[in-house]
Parts: structure tokens; sequence; C-alpha cells
């Protein structure tokens, strides 16, 4: 681990494996750079990859209030440039960041897997407010089972009344991965509203220069495939790509269904013209 300083003098904590290639990995909302190892591990033998905690998490440093993502673009454009790597991986909300980032920063190739980007109203927020609402009141559990069910439509547990819900999570933050989400809630939430805020048409990402392969699980959230076909149209040199027998989580248990379409986007020859869409 190396520390790096921030445009605004903060201290950036990089963890790098690997050898060949750099990648950035931008994570996603409700967790830590620790669910991604699996994923540089996997990598490590073709592409050094580092990833670092995005600010109020971990080892990072705290956010300016109010919050933006502005913030986490000019940390990402610090690591790109300290790393030298003009590869990277965005997950989630850090799929979004990262998308938002390609406008204006040196990313020559852009993977994103789940990347929560709303295009025309595509992405749901209808339990946003139900979330906060229950954060504010102190439910954590509450509002964390509010939000994976808000986020995971497919999955049979959102389906399940509210209360067992709600205990089911309550247990489910005895865990470690449990309990950080849960202390994670209130920037999920953060994060989430404005994903909806920059909500709009895909032509607002047309500015995207790099190539771009836009990943998602087969059996995750079903309205990735709608909203990815929409940026495939929009975005120059991009194209969709469906992982098999994968959820949302795909990324961070990086199996090689998962891993290979990444290490082989990253490794093959430059595309100067638009891509042909999966």
């Amino acid at each position: 681990m190396e520390r790096i300083n921030a445009r605004d003098g903060a201290t950036i904590a990089l963890h790098s494996t690997g050898d060949g290639p750099g990648i950035v990995v931008v994570h996603g909302g409700g967790v830590t750079i620790d669910v991604y190892r699996r994923l540089a591990t996997a990598l490590a033998d073709r592409f050094t990859v580092h990833l670092y905690n995005r600010r109020g998490r971990a080892d990072a440093p705290p956010r300016s209030m109010p919050y933006t993502f502005e913030q986490d673009i000019d940390d990402l454009a610090v690591v790109l440039e300290h790393t030298g790597s003009d590869n990277v991986i965005g997950h989630s909300s850090g799929g979004c960041i990262a998308l938002m980032a390609a406008l204006r920063l040196p990313i020559d190739r852009l993977a994103l897997y789940d990347a929560a980007v709303s295009v025309n109203g595509g992405f749901p927020s209808a339990w946003l407010a139900p979330a906060q609402a229950a954060l504010r009141a102190g439910d954590i559990a509450r509002g964390l089972a509010i939000t994976a069910a808000g986020i995971n439509p497919q999955m049979a547990a959102g389906k399940l009344p509210l209360g067992v819900r709600t205990a089911i999570t309550r247990a489910f933050m005895r865990t470690q991965i449990g309990r950080t989400m849960a202390e994670l809630l209130p920037i999920t939430l953060e994060e989430s509203a404005l994903i909806r805020a920059y909500d709009g048409p895909a032509s607002q990402w047309a500015g995207v220069t790099a190539e771009v392969l836009l990943a998602y699980g087969a059996d995750g959230p079903p309205y990735y495939q709608d909203l990815y076909a929409a940026l495939a149209r929009a975005l120059p040199r991009a194209r969709t790509l469906t992982i098999p027998r994968s959820g949302h989580d795909a990324i961070n248990r990086a199996y090689p269904r998962m891993v290979d379409p990444l290490a082989d986007f990253f490794a093959a020859p430059v595309t100067p013209e638009r891509t042909s869409h999966a």
C-alpha cells in the first residue's frame, strides 16, 4: 500500500497488485475495496490492478459536503495520473462515476459492470424516499431492506413482507459485509439520489471517447439490459456483454466467466471505429 496526495491535500491509500498494464477499479456504493480483492487477484497475472477506497470509507479521507461526484472524479484523476493507467473498471455507483469521468479524463478503455446510470428514468428510484425515511428514523435494517429490494427487484426475497425482510436484514447485519453495508447506507442513499439527479437521455454520454464494455449479469437486475442497450447506441465505441449465471455481485466473486471477458477486453487491440453490439 502507498499513500498519494489528492488535489485537496487529503491522502488516498492505494492498494496495487499484479504485473502488466494498469487497471484502476472504481468500487460500488455500499462496500469497500475488500470485496474486490478476488477480482484483483484473478487479474494480477496479466495486469497491475489498483484499488482505493472512495471517500467516507475505511482508510479513505472524509467527504466534502455537500457531496457531489466531482470529488470522486478528481480522486480518480489523481490515481490514473499517479499509476500511469488508462484502463478503468467501474461497478454499480462506481460505474456511474467512471462513466462521468470518461467525459473528461484520459481513459482509453472502460469496463462497466451493472453501472448505476439512469437513462430516461430506467434506473429504479421509487424505493429511495422510503429508504431515506427509515434512515432518518434510525431504522438502519429497514432502510437497508428497502434499498436491497428496490435495487434488486428480481430477487425472490424482495417480494416478502417488509417486516420479514427487515428481520432477515437485521440478522445479515451481524456479518462483516452486512455491518459494512449498514454503516455505509447513508452514503449509498446519497449516491443513489445523485444518480437519479443525473437521469436523462443516453445522448448525454455521447462525448465518451473511450472504448467501453457494458457488461451485466444475466441473473442480476433486469433493467440493466435496456439501460445498456440505450447507452450502446449513444456511445461511439461501445458494446454490450451478458455474463451468464451472474448477479450484481459477480464481479466481486470473480469467477472465470466474469474475469476472462474483462481480461480479453483490456488486452485486445484498440478498435478505432464503433463496435458491433452484442
